[in-house]
This record gives structure tokens, sequence and C-alpha cells, in this order.
């Protein structure tokens, strides 16, 4: 898997890719050329020079460092949306695929109507209620990705607890938290990390939009789509301020993009078990006499 991972051009650009903003949001923890929160009015709108790499905005601030430092809080939001769509999610799809009929149609319906409802209305809900922060733009992004992971994990669990070395296990006396940490976790751990990468793109694309729109970190603390908000004023007058943090933004969105495409090419081979729906799972826990002997293949793949 790890060589197919390397070899793969998508991969090795996703990682250049991402690489470039992790390195950025690093750097800024020990140094950047200029205070990124320090304004000086005297020195407004500079043009670019040695001393003002990519000039100033509208408060005299030296852009290089914004953006150097704004790497911080996408970075920082972004990882921590998607642990928190993992960490809530996850347990919602187990739920679901364990639950009876009812309980489990019942559990589905509502993370249909879950996904449908708008991360930036429940945004403005976070930030209403306890002010913009980076925190509350997280939680919202967050929760609007543990519904798009819970959809996406409920036929792949179902899957893997209709298979047959599933059913041998529970038959020989194996608990349902034993059968999911040891048999069906591991089976779909792949295809959560791909979808978990893939979550990371547009948790860093809905970020750089909230803040945009004055829902994500507040200022002083610098922050790619309010620095794009920020720079709006000048874009009929000096459009080319506005072409760092864009590209910043869509350096960082297209490599985890490409970060999932890859890792889905490297963790899905054709041989891996197809989902299952819960009817099929229901129908293959109800024939104990025919339990078959474990698909080493599916377990290791």
């Amino acid at each position: 898997m790890i060589t197919r991972f390397i070899r793969h051009p998508l991969g090795a650009i996703g990682l250049v890719l991402v690489a470039i903003p992790t390195l950025a949001a690093l750097l800024s923890l020990v140094w950047t050329p200029y205070d990124p929160a320090a304004f000086d009015p005297i020195n407004r709108w500079l043009p670019p020079s040695p001393e003002h790499l990519l000039g100033t905005d509208a408060g005299g601030r030296d852009l290089f460092s914004i953006l150097l430092a704004g790497a911080q809080s996408t970075m920082t939001a972004t990882v921590l949306a998607t642990a928190i769509a993992v960490a809530v999610g996850l347990p919602l799809a187990m739920a679901t695929a364990l639950a009876g009929r009812r309980l489990g149609a019942a559990l589905e319906r509502a993370i249909d109507v879950a996904i449908a409802f708008p991360t930036l209305v429940l945004a403005i809900i976070l930030v209403t209620s306890y002010g913009a922060s980076l925190w509350a733009s997280s939680v919202a992004i967050g929760l609007g990705g543990a519904v798009v992971i819970a959809r996406t994990m409920v036929p792949e669990l179902c899957g893997a607890l209709a298979a047959d070395y599933v059913t041998l296990a529970s038959s020989g006396g194996v608990g349902t938290l034993g059968i999911l940490s040891r048999h069906v976790l591991p089976n779909v751990a792949p295809t959560l990390l791909i979808r978990a990468t893939q979550l990371l793109a547009a948790a860093a694309l809905a970020e750089a939009g909230l803040s945009y729109l004055g829902f994500g970190t507040p200022a002083p603390t610098p922050s790619w789509g309010r620095t794009l908000a920020d720079l709006q004023s000048q874009v009929l007058v000096r459009p080319e301020v506005l072409i760092a943090p864009s590209l910043a933004i869509t350096t960082l969105v297209i490599g985890f993009a490409l970060l999932g495409d890859a890792l889905r090419d490297a963790l899905e081979p054709g041989q891996r078990s197809r989902p299952v729906t819960r009817a099929q799972r229901r129908h293959a826990a109800s024939v104990p006499d025919t339990v078959s002997a474990p698909d080493t293949e599916k377990v290791t793949a």
C-alpha cells in the first residue's frame, strides 16, 4: 500500500502542495519578518519590495507575515474540524449499523436530513451564541462533516458486519466490542482514512469561506479568508494583492484533494468486499448453520 501511494503521481504532488502551507505554519511559530498584528498607517498599501515581499495592506501590515501566520489558523481549524467530524461521525455510523431495523432506518433518514443542513447556518448559530472564534467555526465545519462521514461509513460497516468471518466470531462468543475492534474497524479503516483526507480539503475551503464572511477566526489573529476580505477593497486598483492569499488557499485545498485521490487508489484494491445493505446483513446473520471459514483476503485488504 505504501509503495503504491509513494509511486502515485498525485500522491507526490499532493504531499508537496500540503507541505508548503504546513511548513509556513510551523515557520510562523518561531519567525515572521514583521509582527502580523502590528499596524503601521504610514506604510499602508506599499507595493512589493525587498523589505515587504508582498507589499502591505490598508493597515500597513506586511502581507507576507500575515500569510505565514494565517497558515496557523487555517491548518489548525482544518485539522480540528476533521478530527471532530471523525470523532462524531464514526460512532454515529456504528450506532446506525448496529441498530435494529426501525431505529437504524430512522437514524439513516436523520443523517440524510442533517446533510442538507447548511454549515453556514450552523456557524452563524454558534457565532451568535459564543462569538466568532476558531473553535466555533471548527465545530460548525466538523459537525457538518460528521454527517458526511456517517453517511459514507454506514454501508461500509454493514458490509463488514455481514462478512462470514464476523458471523463466525459472533458464533464463537466474541462480544460486540471485540467484533468491532478486531474485525470491523480494521476492515473499514482504509475507507475512513480516504474520506477523512478528502474532508480536509473541504474543511480548509469552508474555513476560508467562513473567515471571509466574518464567522471564522476573529481579528487580530491572521486568517487567509479574512485577509481576502480585507484586501477586496483594492481589487480594482491593485488586483495583484489577492493573488497570494488566493493561491495559498488553492494550494492547500488541491493538495488535500490529491492526497485523498492517491490514498483511494492505494487503499482500494479490486479484491475488497463490496458494501451491502442492512437487509443483506440481517439475512446473513439469520443463517447460523451456513457459516464458512473467515476470508483471509478480505481481512487483510
